[in-house]
């Protein structure tokens, strides 16, 4: 069959790959210039299946409330007009606070975990047969507490994890140094922590270009540079996509501005954020709203002081990772629509957090000068495209033959490699071998 997946970040490109090992025809469609570059492009790069609980519990109304009236707080909602485009961001919020109690949450946590287990077998499966390199580190993940109140809820959220299959175990401070002694320096605040050995991290841009390149090799074609204008539907069935050139492409093939109409037996719609505007178009509401992100990449100066163990800072709620000679951190959750500016106050704030804790916690190993003391610290911000439950869309709508493979929030790379397998094998006819609630399946 022919098939055309729109989007190339991680999600799309799994996607693709997974069509192509069950033998179809794929083209990809994408506006930026390469794979991976919009919310792929700069992650907190875990591979996290014991650290997915969804942001929705019963403690986060009053939370977020509280942390309104802070710039750097881990979860800021910014309302937005609800007469214009915030008519959505208002929805999704009366959603996600219908998620907000306990039996929802472990609900939520059951499908999470579920559809994380099947992804990381799946992504070992993808590098195993590819030898895709990507600073990989198969370390675990640890997570540290500064005080003791969040400290004592940590076994709470490991006896559920552990509850369905995820060995993550609590453990001492003094068991947490000896696991990465990188935080010794910071040993003053920590109280103790948790470890799930199973976990691992890695840098998603590298890997999901890397595919990319694979996928081209194998027959694939991917419009880079092409918008999606419009769907084509014929009665209740999907029958084309209209896409238009942005550029000339790298060999001059395109006419700038022109519009192309390419028919398929199926198309999957893999667009991050930008999913929920673009299936309204042929009737369908999908409660996905993005979620902008920042993280922080800095030049490691002392190798031998920085960790090796990916690690989460419940303080600040953000992930550190290792991605060879550099310091990836990443964090907090902006919730205003579809703003991608750094240089607002909020936006400022927000990246100079990143750079203040991570010379509290490793102090001098990494370069994290601003740029009026001669440093360059490498600030990113990119759209979590975010559903009420964090569980993402990944099945068939309700246009017969337009599937998607959305709404991922923060565990895109996590999910990443199992979505674009499970989507495939859907879309062949199998049934994924999974205990997970598919996008319009029958109940």
């Amino acid at each position: 069959m022919k098939i055309i997946v729109l989007g190339a970040g991680t999600i799309g490109v799994c996607t693709a790959w997974h069509l192509l090992e069950l033998g179809h025809e794929v083209t990809v469609v994408e506006r930026q210039a390469g794979a991976a570059l919009e919310t792929s492009f700069a992650n907190g790069a875990q591979i996290s299946v014991s650290y997915c609980e969804p942001w929705a519990n019963k403690d986060a109304p009053l939370k977020a409330l509280k942390w309104m009236l802070s710039k750097e707080a881990p979860l800021l909602f910014r309302p937005q007009n609800p007469f214009g485009p915030g008519l959505h961001q208002y929805s999704w919020g009366l959603q996600f606070l219908a998620n907000c109690n306990d039996a929802a949450f472990e609900r939520n946590v059951q499908q999470l975990v579920a559809l994380g287990a099947y992804s990381h077998a799946a992504l070992k499966e993808v590098v195993a047969s590819t030898g895709i390199e990507y600073n990989r580190l198969e370390r675990g993940i640890a997570h540290y507490y500064c005080d003791q109140k969040s400290f004592d809820t940590a076994g709470e959220a490991a006896a559920l994890m552990r509850k369905y299959g995820v060995n993550r175990q609590v453990i001492s401070k003094e068991e947490f140094f000896k696991i990465e002694p990188a935080y010794k320096q910071f040993a003053h605040q920590i109280v103790g922590g948790t470890i799930t050995p199973s976990d691992e991290s890695g840098d998603c841009l590298v890997f999901t270009q890397e595919l990319a390149q694979r996928c081209v090799a194998r027959g694939a074609e991917f419009l880079y540079e092409h918008s999606v204008e419009r769907l084509e539907t014929a009665g209740d069935a999907i029958h084309s996509v209209a896409v238009r050139a942005l550029s000339a492409g790298a060999k001059g093939r395109n006419v700038p501005g022109s519009i192309r109409l390419i028919k398929a037996d199926h198309v999957v719609v893999a667009a991050g954020s930008y999913t929920a505007p673009l299936m309204r178009t042929v009737g369908v509401n999908l409660p996905i709203y993005p979620g902008k992100g920042y993280s922080a990449t800095f030049k490691i100066l002392k190798p031998e002081l920085a960790p090796f163990v990916s690690t989460i800072d419940d303080a600040k709620k953000v992930a550190i990772s290792r991605l060879g000679d550099q310091l990836r951190v990443a964090g907090t959750i902006e919730v205003g629509g579809f703003d991608l500016t750094l240089d607002s106050s909020v936006a400022q704030a927000r990246c100079h957090m990143l750079s203040r804790r991570i010379e509290e916690v490793l102090p001098g190993v990494c370069d994290t000068r601003t740029e009026a003391q001669g440093g360059q610290p490498n600030y990113w911000t990119g759209l979590r495209p975010a559903t009420p439950t964090n569980i993402p869309y990944i099945g068939q709508s309700p246009v017969r033959g337009l599937w998607v493979n959305a709404g991922h929030g923060t565990l895109g790379w996590t999910h990443g490699a199992g979505s674009g397998k499970a989507i495939a094998e859907l879309i062949h006819g199998k049934k994924p071998e999974m205990n997970f609630k598919f996008y319009g399946a029958q109940a």
